[in-house]
């Protein structure tokens, strides 16, 4: 059970007491980045006592009113749900960037108010990075469903290629901020943090090189029986990156795996699988949508995503993760602004 004690935060009081807030992805470190979290002022809550999975026990401050940007989210998603749905004629590429920078919004507010921090109140200048290396990281998964032909827009042929690429890229860009915000609203709960150590695996060479050899054989795979191997969709970049990442000294799961730590890994997953079904859901009365056309499962529809399609899901949130790291490690930063755990 956690413990509470009642609190009233003043601006000037430091966002964590207790002990020191650790790190799940790789080696703890000391302070949160970016700006000062006690920045967003008037927010009341409690000290919340929580033991986690190891037995520790952490003091964290749970905020009880929503902050502005909370608000701003509401009031997107409350504005143009509606709209998207009920207009006639082609709308959702100009509607779908909003609706999705919404749940953003709303969903760091809420991880904010949990765990008194959150991907924008750490880093506001990372929180709109991630939005431009959203862009290119699904841009990937479209060129590689060009060849699979898994999904297809119904609509695009009435818009402009040129407004269809810079719609859709704007679109693409909320796909990193929703998967990661989600995945650490999922990490707040006590139920995931006080998950046990399970199987280590450590990124010796051995591991990394049986990666990154199974990733190029799902690859190849994809490419020549593409009608067979589609699942590999959702595989292959994973096992590409995660050993890649490891050997550039970027930031990894392997971070955690390699302590027995799964709690980032079912995190993403179930983050993923979260914002999958909102995906699904809110494209299902736009126009243009997306339909599929998934070989032998193409059946127990909810929404137009297959029922077992949803499994897709699940491992796209790691896939997330690992672009995110290796393309954040490439302009430099290697640092932890991820947060999945405790």
């Amino acid at each position: 059970m956690d413990r509470v004690t009642p609190a009233v935060l003043s601006p000037a009081q430091s966002e964590v007491e207790g002990p020191a807030q650790s790190e799940v992805e790789g080696p703890a470190q000391s302070e949160v980045e970016g700006p000062a979290q006690s920045e967003v002022e008037g927010c009341e809550g409690v000290f919340v006592e929580t033991r986690e999975g190891n037995g520790r026990i952490r003091t964290i401050k749970k905020y009880w009113s929503i902050p502005i940007h909370g608000w701003l989210g509401i009031l997107l998603v409350a504005i143009i749900w509606p709209l998207n749905w009920l207009l006639s004629g082609l709308r959702t590429h100009h509607l779908f960037f909003l609706l999705w920078l919404g749940y953003c919004l709303i969903v760091d507010a809420v991880v904010f108010m949990r765990t008194g921090t959150s991907l924008l109140q750490r880093d506001r200048r990372r929180y709109m990075r991630l939005f431009l290396l959203s862009m290119p990281a699904w841009w990937l998964f479209e060129l590689s469903n060009a060849w699979v032909q898994n999904w297809i827009y119904v609509g695009r042929e009435f818009i402009p290629s040129w407004e269809y690429n810079l719609f859709s890229s704007l679109c693409f860009s909320t796909v990193m901020p929703a998967v990661l915000g989600t995945a650490e609203l999922v990490s707040s709960f006590g139920w995931v943090k006080r998950v046990r150590p399970g199987p280590v695996i450590k990124p010796t060479l051995r591991v990394t090189t049986g990666f990154f050899i199974a990733g190029l054989t799902m690859l190849a795979l994809l490419l020549v029986w593409p009608g067979y191997f589609f699942p590999f969709q959702w595989l292959w970049v994973f096992f590409i990156l995660e050993p890649v990442n490891v050997w550039l000294g970027y930031r990894s799961l392997a971070d955690g795996t390699q302590k027995g730590d799964w709690r980032p890994v079912l995190a993403l997953c179930l983050g993923a699988l979260i914002c999958g079904l909102f995906w699904e859901m809110w494209n299902y009365y736009s126009y243009p949508k997306w339909v599929y056309f998934v070989p032998f499962v193409d059946f127990l529809h909810i929404f137009e995503m297959p029922l077992l399609g949803y499994g897709g899901y699940l491992p796209f949130g790691l896939n997330v993760a690992a672009l995110y790291h290796f393309l954040a490690g490439l302009m430099g930063d290697k640092e932890g602004y991820i947060k999945l755990g405790s």
